[in-house]
């Protein structure tokens, strides 16, 4: 059942939502990137059974619900425990005030490349940058952008993929901040795990970001573990890294 009301939005570039529609209580974030971002940590009971009356999310069907594990819908089959249920939670609690919407886009396995207008995943059909810019949009018509979070790069882990991942990475954030209206958007992005040695090559790249692009940070993969295939932050990772980005976010909020 809808939270909200919010529907789909036929203008996917429109970033002028109706100012007396909008609730400047209600927080709203983008989580965005491949499939460390949509979560594919084990789903137990006590994931399951995870939310907060006041953290959000704009479902598949373009309604505010309350949040839940998965979050995501990319791959529904295989989407599970990721960092933005988390990352709300903790958002909340920073600020009692005001209640959370978290706008889930990650689609798993989507390169760089993957997230530029109008380009296609090959393997899932669908279009990340625009998906995103239309949920985007159409979540703007009830609250107020507030920030995006970022794990993306393993698609990109190889010499060749990395070598200007932080040149495109620097245009999505730059296209993303004028779909919101706010060149200062607050942006962080997540290390890859440290498990594999080809990720450290994203992760070199990653950690220039705050020093090129303004108001961006970067959340540590320190110490976090996968689930077993090498790839996944397990659950326990996934909701460490979610704390991570809620961290990072408000320290930009607090210095914007």
């Amino acid at each position: 059942m809808s939270v909200l009301s919010a529907k789909p939005d036929q203008n996917r570039y429109s970033s002028n939502p109706d100012p007396d529609s909008i609730d400047s209580n209600f927080h709203l974030y983008l989580l965005i990137g491949q499939s460390n971002m949509a979560g594919r940590g084990l789903l137990d009971v006590e994931y399951k059974n995870l939310s907060d009356p006041k953290v959000l999310m704009l479902n598949k069907d373009n309604e505010w619900v309350i949040a839940s594990h998965p979050l995501h819908f990319d791959k529904p089959k295989m989407a599970a425990v990721g960092p933005g249920l988390t990352f709300g939670i903790e958002m909340a609690k920073a600020n009692p005030s005001v209640k959370i919407g978290l706008i889930p886009c990650a689609v798993g396995g989507t390169a760089i490349t993957s997230w530029v207008p109008s380009e296609m995943d090959p393997v899932t059909k669908k279009h990340p940058y625009d998906d995103a810019v239309t949920r985007l949009n159409t979540a703007m018509k009830s609250g107020v952008i507030k920030g995006i979070i970022w794990h993306q790069g393993e698609a990109n882990s190889s010499p060749e993929r990395s070598s200007d991942y932080l040149d495109k990475l620097e245009s999505l954030i730059g296209r993303l901040r004028i779909v919101a209206g706010d060149e200062n958007l607050p942006f962080v992005a997540g290390e890859l795990g440290r498990y594999r040695d080809n990720y450290k090559l994203v992760n070199d790249k990653l950690q220039l970001l705050p020093g090129i692009v303004p108001n961006t940070a970067l959340a540590s993969s320190d110490g976090l573990t996968h689930k077993g295939d090498n790839t996944h932050f397990d659950a326990a990772s996934a909701t460490e890294l979610g704390k991570r980005f809620a961290a990072q976010m408000i320290h930009l909020q607090q210095n914007k």
